[in-house]
């Protein structure tokens, strides 16, 4: 296995508020784990969110002692936002501040998921595939047929989302489980990348060659700077 994470600012904001966590070795009983988290709030508080929300899930993992790794997910996301929501009890600059979350833990032949939010994971077998789905408008306006897929990227809405960490005191993550194969390439990424650029960019760049994750993630960030570079932009690769 072969991992590599990257964080940018991004060329219209002033701070960073994403937050990545890249980890090949066990973490507890996880053999290995991966995050993105997209803060939220105001200049402070969408850094502390996105921060606090990936090192509490973290610290959940590394001390779970359920079954599966399901359970254990879904105890640290449980974690993770009640996390956040102290904090932002605590001191009314933090108050209504949150983050998005995507995470990946591999564990032989079977990745397993969890994403809340609008940051994704992709799955890189010969052509693109997005696993996640985003918690946001205009992935609703689109299952209703009210925009097409193409029209997601641009429209006025898209920073809207419907689901996150640190907002309600019941949060509804998504859980998935999927097949890996040899030479499967991951990307989990915030939303500063997949604005900026569409799957099939992003897929001709991961296939273009075969060449270390870590030049592939700077070009992935250089790219999306040269587009406009409007958010901050995060990823995390792992190739299996």
């Amino acid at each position: 296995m072969e991992s590599f994470s990257i964080t940018d600012t991004g060329r219209m904001r002033d701070s960073n508020q994403d937050f990545v966590f890249c980890d090949e070795n066990a973490i507890g009983s996880f053999p290995n784990l991966f995050l993105v988290a997209d803060g939220m709030g105001g200049h402070n508080a969408g850094d502390l969110a996105s921060k606090t929300g990936i090192e509490s899930f973290v610290e959940s993992i590394r001390q779970s002692h359920r079954r599966t790794p399901v359970s254990a997910m879904e105890d640290a996301v449980e974690t993770a936002n009640m996390a956040i929501l102290n904090k932002s009890f605590e001191n009314p600059h933090y108050s209504g501040m949150g983050t998005t979350l995507v995470g990946m833990m591999i564990d032989d032949s079977t990745a397993f998921v969890v994403n809340i939010g609008d940051s994704r994971l992709y799955r890189i077998r010969g052509a693109i595939e997005q696993i996640t789905t985003d918690h946001s408008l205009v992935e609703e306006m689109v299952m209703s047929g009210e925009i097409g897929k193409d029209q997601m990227r641009t429209h006025p809405n898209k920073n809207i989302i419907t689901r996150a960490l640190g907002t309600t005191p019941h949060p509804r993550p998504d859980f998935f489980d999927i097949q890996v194969r040899e030479g499967d390439v991951f990307l989990l990424c915030s939303d500063g990348l997949s604005n900026m650029m569409d799957d099939k960019e992003i897929e001709s760049i991961i296939l273009k060659e075969e060449r270390p994750l870590s030049e592939i993630g700077k070009e992935l960030i250089d790219k999306a700077n040269e587009a406009g570079g409007k958010d901050n932009i995060s990823a995390v690769l792992v190739r299996f």
